[in-house]
């Protein structure tokens, strides 16, 4: 038996070099996805962003799933993030390191608590767990006419 499940989306060019993504989900509002000038006009997260965002959730999600499974208090949790880009060996722009900082408000009394949490917890974020490991990504083309 597979736990395997798969989500489908659509992206809609807006203009230039923005997107609006319908994730089909009622209640979801759509998203605005745009490059950074010079090449969009940032109208919108960029997809670096993004990869940079869903880390830092996943991680913030899994980390408190764990605190709270562990009868832990957490009242507030703060997530910074920062994403380093470069250039590879063949002069393309390239993700080179996301950086996550979590900060969960936790009471005194608790906090030895979660040392094993704190051990665990980036086993269990799906997104960080398949962008270490490699993601299969299969593209394909089907051009459209005008």
């Amino acid at each position: 038996m597979s736990d395997d499940s798969t989500t489908s989306f659509s992206l809609s060019l807006k203009d230039n070099y923005a997107f609006t993504v319908d994730f089909g989900d009622a209640g979801v509002p759509p998203l605005l996805v745009d490059e950074m000038p010079p090449l969009g006009r940032g109208e919108g997260p960029s997809p670096t962003r993004l990869l940079a965002v869903s880390l830092a959730g996943c991680l913030g999600a899994s980390l408190l799933f764990c605190l709270r499974k562990s009868r832990i208090d957490v009242p507030a949790m703060r997530s910074d993030v920062s994403v380093t880009t470069g250039r590879n060996a063949k002069g393309r722009l390239r993700v080179k390191k996301v950086a996550v900082r979590l900060a969960p408000s936790v009471p005194a009394d608790q906090q030895k608590r979660m040392k094993r949490c704190l051990e665990v917890f980036e086993d269990f974020c799906t997104v960080t767990a398949a962008v270490r490991e490699g993601i299969e990504i299969d593209v394909a083309v089907d051009t459209q006419p005008a």
